[in-house]
């Protein structure tokens, strides 16, 4: 509830100050083009890092591996660009942190490291890669794994079910007891 306070209402009024504040200085005019130029130039970072973000999303989705940076990087940029079109100043630089490749590098190892310590909770976090887990003490448990096999292979068995009517009603399948 707070936050939602200080989104919708506290951040508004500092801009407005900030505004106000530039506009006595330097005058209407000038802030107006000002706050123009930034929302286009918003505009134009927006598109060319929102490309550059699908580029790499696409890439590593092709290497075979999930894109948990990337998506976190064009979420960045969406926000990022959101906030440069809003008009004030305060915003735009936040905005223009999100869309900076190296302050979006910063940002993303932050939270990173706030969402480890507060959804581990004191206990002991796991990381789970190729199939085994980081960090595990002793012997390893199960099959050695299939060197061939990538690591998002399932090995399993189905078994075709007939489609005719019976007690389940027309178009179910009629299951063995």
């Amino acid at each position: 509830m707070l936050l939602l306070v200080i989104l919708f209402i506290v951040v508004p009024l500092v801009e407005l100050y900030v505004i106000i504040q530039v506009g006595q200085a330097i005058g209407a005019g000038p802030v107006i083009a000002l706050l123009l130029l930034d929302a286009v130039l918003g505009a134009v970072l927006l598109r060319h890092q929102g490309r550059a973000a699908w580029r790499r999303f696409n890439a590593a989705l092709n290497e075979g591996r999930v894109p948990h940076r990337e998506t976190f990087d064009g979420v960045m940029v969406i926000f990022g660009g959101a906030l440069l079109l809003t008009p004030g100043f305060i915003t735009d630089v936040l905005g223009l942190c999100l869309l900076i490749p190296p302050s979006r590098a910063l940002i993303r190892r932050a939270v990173t490291v706030v969402a480890l310590r507060r959804f581990s909770m004191g206990q002991r976090v796991v990381f789970w890669t190729a199939g085994r887990a980081a960090g595990r003490r002793g012997p390893r448990r199960g099959p050695a794994p299939d060197p061939g096999r990538r690591s998002y292979d399932v090995e399993g068995t189905a078994r075709e079910v007939p489609e005719e009517p019976g007690p389940n009603g027309p178009g179910r399948p009629t299951l063995p007891s």
